[in-house]
């Protein structure tokens, strides 16, 4: 195992140790929830995006969720990637993470635009894991349409 390999998994176990934004916020203004479920391996997110007063830019995204190591930090990184931007650049980030995780490892996640969630690249090579890793961004994705 490469130690670029050993960092990435460290940080995936940190993030789902420690996660980020965890409890869902009260929700209110533009705000929508939605809940995703894994039934192959029982993985479960409840997120909740929160939309500032402008109605494009995300003011934060909260979550609650049980599962495996790579669910749960996928979360948590999410939540910390998604403070801030527009609802465009939102959809524009989840479907460059589908892309790469749905590519068998030929596509890597940039760091400087996806921050730790780039650690989540190898999964793309376990296709088993891949609905892992995507389901807090599909969430993210329904809540932005309710929104």
């Amino acid at each position: 195992m490469s130690d670029l390999d050993t960092l990435y998994r460290e940080l995936i176990l940190d993030h789902s140790k420690h996660p980020q934004h965890f409890g869902l916020a009260a929700e209110e203004g533009a705000s929508a929830t939605s809940h995703q479920r894994n039934p192959v391996c029982g993985d479960e997110i409840t997120l909740r995006a929160r939309v500032a007063t402008d109605g494009d830019t995300i003011r934060d995204v909260t979550w609650e969720g049980s599962g495996c190591s790579i669910s749960q930090a996928s979360a948590s990184m999410l939540s910390d990637l998604m403070e801030g931007i527009t609802r465009d650049e939102a959809r524009t980030l989840i479907e460059g993470f589908r892309e790469a995780l749905r590519s068998r490892g030929q596509l890597e996640l940039d760091e400087d635009v996806y921050g730790d969630a780039a650690a989540l690249t190898g999964v793309s090579k376990f296709s088993a894991r891949v609905k892992c890793a995507m389901l807090a961004w599909v969430a993210l994705e329904d809540a932005l349409v309710r929104a």
